[in-house]
């Protein structure tokens, strides 16, 4: 063992100095990765732009802050109307699956079949989004097609028309937002008209690739190649409101938290 001595003329010894250093550096470095693990994030940095983390970023915030988002980047209203609702509480983010179909009194019995075989096309994170014309009272979706959604792993549906089989969609568990609950049938009265084609479902335009975003507030398109910028900036309106509750139930005052956070 060697030996030496320090500028105080102290003898110290070589190798168990090396051995203390070694373990204080390890101690550091398990301290800073726990801190790393332990230390809070306002919100996620920006998104990457891969599909499968754009879409856990989005089942994780608010529609009403993707609706914000959108017109903060864009000016445009991408929202649809009141009227789009949920046959039960869900929310749910997908890939918009388009479907339309056309108004046409016919005895064709393959006149719909369009409409399943996109149905087999779609699978995980798919949402299908039908466009039913004129089909305020037209059911554009029930059970059995619910069903292949479902055992498809869609996640979920969006139809500017009617639904039906509401109770055994419910039990299943598949999420649909249409326009109205009705019995009647598509069958004999519509012909499909196309698949992953530009639709306008109430009111919004909707390009096949689009991410659908649907919670107790609505839903809200975000076009596809702004998903990125919308998606960073509806995470940090999130955490900016819910940051809010507590400090206003503290301060009893709304406007003091505004002007804190610069959100309302």
């Amino acid at each position: 063992m060697t030996k030496s001595l320090t500028a105080g003329g102290i003898e110290r010894t070589g190798p168990r100095l090396t051995v203390v250093v070694v373990f204080l550096s390890l101690l550091l470095l398990i301290m800073a990765g726990v801190a790393s693990v332990w230390a809070p994030r306002a919100f996620s940095a920006a998104a990457p732009n891969d599909e499968a983390t754009l879409l856990d970023g989005y089942r994780h915030v608010e529609v009403a802050s993707v609706s914000d988002a959108i017109e903060k980047v864009s000016g445009q209203r991408m929202y649809m109307s009141h009227r789009m609702r949920p046959i039960f509480s869900s929310k749910f983010a997908g890939v918009a699956l388009t479907v339309q179909l056309k108004k046409e009194e016919n005895r064709d019995p393959g006149a719909l079949q369009g409409m399943l075989a996109a149905i087999d096309q779609g699978g995980p994170n798919s949402v299908y989004v039908m466009v039913v014309e004129n089909g305020e009272d037209i059911a554009g979706i029930g059970g059995l097609m619910g069903t292949a959604m479902a055992a498809r792993n869609f996640s979920g549906a969006v139809i500017d028309g009617g639904v039906r089989d509401v109770g055994y969609l419910q039990k299943i568990g598949f999420p649909v937002f249409a326009l109205g609950i009705v019995p009647s049938t598509s069958i004999n009265h519509y012909r499909f008209a196309g698949t992953n084609i530009p639709v306008v479902c109430d009111g919004v335009a909707v390009n096949a690739g689009d991410f659908i975003v649907a919670d107790g507030d609505g839903v809200v398109v975000v076009p596809r190649a702004r998903a990125v910028e919308v998606l960073t900036i509806a995470q940090e309106m999130d955490f900016k409101e819910h940051s809010m509750y507590g400090y206003i139930e503290k301060l009893k005052s709304i406007e003091e938290a505004v002007k804190k956070f610069g959100r309302l």
